[in-house]
């Protein structure tokens, strides 16, 4: 979506229009559960947990709509600290429950990936993840906002008060060091 209709959304939105606050949440989620499930390790549960983060910073985001007092074109860097921040919150709490237990067993047949499925994504979901925490907190944010979410470099930038030109070459630089690594033999049993 491009940015001036995604301000005249926002506008919309926070004036009141219920249809123009669902477009916005519809355009919203896919971009707010990829990021979270880029951010959340699986833990054997799916992604139930991302989705569950996902959920919860779609509700922050609705609470803090009528708040909102920057520019529209701000709106986005706004939604992605409203999910750092979930998913900061989501490794924080001991207490969360990631036990996702079934009340009754399905009658029908179950639609997502079998058992050798999940464990090959998981397993790679890992690797990935290993990958990403060889970079520094800054250049891992900028390779999972523009390669798992798919935002330009100007979104980028603004989510992590830079420049466009700075988040390029970070980001090349970043994948630079992962070809590094992965041509290096340290990955040997990739």
């Amino acid at each position: 979506m491009k940015e001036k209709e995604l301000a005249e959304l926002v506008a919309a939105a926070r004036a009141g229009d219920e249809e123009a606050r669902n477009e916005l949440f519809r355009t919203l989620s896919p971009v707010i559960v990829r990021y979270c499930r880029g951010r959340i390790s699986r833990n054997g549960h799916g992604h139930a947990s991302a989705d569950d983060v996902a959920q919860e910073v779609l509700l922050a985001v609705l609470h803090a709509l009528p708040r909102f007092t920057g520019a529209e074109a701000g709106f986005l860097p706004f939604v992605y600290g409203i999910a750092a921040h979930k998913v900061a919150d989501y490794y924080r709490d001991p207490h969360r429950n990631r036990v996702h237990p079934a009340a009754e067993p399905a009658d029908e047949a179950d639609p997502d990936p079998g058992p050798e499925q999940q464990a090959l994504r998981g397993d790679l979901g890992s690797r990935v993840r290993e990958l990403l925490d060889l970079l520094p907190p800054v250049q891992r944010e900028i390779v999972v906002l523009r390669v798992a979410v798919g935002w330009t470099s100007e979104e980028t930038a603004a989510a992590v008060g830079s420049t466009p030109t700075a988040v390029r070459v970070a980001q090349h630089r970043a994948l630079g060091k992962l070809r590094r690594h992965l041509g290096s033999g340290a990955a040997a049993d990739w």
